[in-house]
This record gives C-alpha cells, sequence and structure tokens, in this order.
C-alpha cells in the first residue's frame, strides 16, 4: 500500500511517501481501504516527537478516516466487507495517513450516505473530541451561555454548532475574516481577538471551551460565574489548575467510542451540524497540509485525499 510515514522525528522535510506491507485483520478487527484521512494538529506534534516519541519505525501518521471495509478479522459480525465506515484509532496508536488500515470493529462506524468520505474523515476526531467536551464533560444545557475559544478552528467549529443545537447562547472568538463563518454556524456573538480583549467583553458563562492553550486559557476562568466550568484541550494532559476556587476545571477524556461516530452521523443527517471548510491535499502532499496544520493559522480542516 502507499503510505506517508517517517523513519525519525523532525521536521516536514522527514516525512516520506512510498510503499508499506499492507496489514491484516487480527480478531475483532476490521482492514478498512482508506478513501480519506483527516489532517490533525496532533499529527505534527507526533512527527516532530512532541508527543509519544516512538521507537519502532517506520511510523505512519494519521488518526482518523473514512472509507470501505475491505476484510474482516474473526469474531466481526456487525459490518460486512464493503459497507462505507468513517473512524478513530485508539488513543496513542496512528496510522492513516495509508491507502489501508487495521482498526478495531468497535472503534468504526458506518458513513451516512448523505456524508462524503471527505466530510467523514474532516468530522471524526473534531466531532468526537467537541461532543466529549460540551456534552459529556461540561454538560452544557439549553438557556446557558458558552464562550468557546478559538471557534474558527475544526473542534471549535464544531463545538459551536453542538451548543447552538442544545439551545445555548453560544459566543466565540476569533480573527475578523472568519466572523461571517461563524455566524453561518450558529454563533450569537463573536470577539475579534486581535482588537478586544475578550475578559473585558465576556462575563458570567455558564461555561468555557478552550481549544487555545496557554495564556487564553489562564484567563478564560475570568468570564466564569461563580460556579462555572471550563473543558481544556489545548494545555497537556491535565486540566489547567483555576485562578478562582469557584469554578470547576475539566479535561475531556476524548475515548473513542463508535457511539461518538453513530452521534455525528446523526446530528449531520437532520441538519444540526454541517462540514466544516475543507482543504483538500493529495495523500502524496502530506507534507504541504502538514505545513499549513503547524502554522496553526488556517479555517476548518485539512483533508488528505488518498483514492
Amino acid at each position: 500500500m502507499k503510505a506517508v510515514f517517517i523513519e525519525r522525528h523532525g521536521g516536514p522535510q522527514v516525512l516520506q511517501y512510498g510503499e508499506l506491507p499492507d496489514p491484516t485483520p487480527q480478531a475483532g478487527e476490521v482492514v478498512v481501504d482508506i478513501v480519506a484521512a483527516s489532517v490533525n494538529g496532533a499529527d505534527w506534534k507526533v512527527r516532530a516527537g512532541e508527543s509519544h516519541k516512538q521507537s519502532r519505525f517506520p511510523y505512519v501518521l494519521g488518526r482518523d478516516f473514512s472509507g470501505t471495509v475491505a476484510a474482516l478479522g474473526a469474531g466481526v459480525e456487525d459490518l460486512a466487507v464493503g459497507d462505507a465506515v468513517f473512524g478513530v484509532l485508539e488513543l496513542g496508536r496512528d496510522g492513516a495517513y495509508a491507502e489501508k488500515i487495521a482498526i478495531k470493529a468497535a472503534l468504526v462506524a458506518r458513513k451516512p450516505a448523505e456524508m462524503s468520505h471527505v466530510q467523514a474523515a474532516a468530522l471524526a476526531l473534531i466531532g468526537l473530541t467537541a461532543l466529549s467536551a460540551v456534552e459529556e464533560t461540561l454538560k452544557l444545557q439549553g438557556g446557558e451561555t458558552i464562550l468557546i475559544q478559538g471557534g474558527a478552528g475544526g473542534v471549535a467549529s464544531f463545538a459551536v454548532q453542538v451548543a447552538k443545537h442544545i439551545g445555548a447562547r453560544v459566543i466565540t472568538t476569533a480573527s475578523a475574516v472568519n466572523h461571517a463563518y461563524l455566524r453561518a454556524l450558529g454563533a450569537d456573538e463573536i470577539i475579534d481577538y486581535n482588537s478586544t480583549d475578550f475578559t473585558q467583553a465576556v462575563r458570567d458563562c455558564d461555561a468555557v471551551f478552550d481549544t487555545v492553550g496557554g495564556d487564553v486559557a489562564a484567563r478564560s476562568f475570568e468570564v466564569l460565574r461563580p460556579g462555572g466550568r471550563a473543558a481544556f484541550i489545548a494545555s497537556g494532559a491535565e486540566a489547567p489548575k483555576p485562578t478562582r476556587s469557584d469554578v470547576t476545571s475539566l479535561r475531556p477524556p476524548v475515548g473513542r467510542h463508535r457511539r461518538h461516530l453513530e452521534r455525528i452521523a446523526a446530528l449531520f443527517r437532520s441538519g444540526a451540524i454541517r462540514s466544516p471548510e475543507i482543504k483538500v491535499f493529495p495523500l502524496a502532499e502530506a507534507r504541504a497540509a502538514q505545513e499549513i496544520s503547524e502554522s496553526r493559522h488556517f479555517r476548518g480542516k485539512l483533508v488528505l485525499q488518498v483514492r
């Protein structure tokens, strides 16, 4: 199979495009012929050695994908060869920048016919992350107010839509060029972080979902009401320590489950969620996609067209 892989950690130049052996399914697994794979910020961090350094090479990057089932391992009875599916690899494992992947059957779900493979790949990990944060960790309720930091990014743009679907008032931060995009996704108020300090523009939020990290994460506690809660996905494995004693700081677990993928599919079919803006690259151009991802200055999602 064709794949994009590394044989050492480093900058984008260490990415290689070439041939690797086809995978075979173990018991409980399926082999998927990948049509599209998502590019995530985690991918370049793995490539650079910033997260789970590898000792076994070659190592294929990529965490979420969409494609068709090509083979079944022993004991798999709820999927069939030819099924269109999308999925997210288990924590600590990569491998989606390739024409084929072996994965636990429980970690993929059937792709809705209304959703293209590119859309499914784009929505898988960001949707799972946003649902884990907004619905399960923050337990956002209708009528509450939430501030979503970095609204134009993949996870945050999904979170904006989920929060609006729940019935919350949605405030988000973004540069001016992304305001119309976020209004179309349902944001009620958008703060231009280049010209306005969000701590001066927002107060008494029930919840904050931070996808930015750093100083933005630290200052997010200031806009919460007493008893408010904040969830963080860009501040490492642990939630940052709150700067106040009357609020709660949370780190979503972002576990991999088929039920999350089925929830994404249901929201998409109902029209509650639409795919983010997507820029597509051929698999062989994964380096260019990762360079854009690493810049952190783009809107929506980057996806590799594998076949």
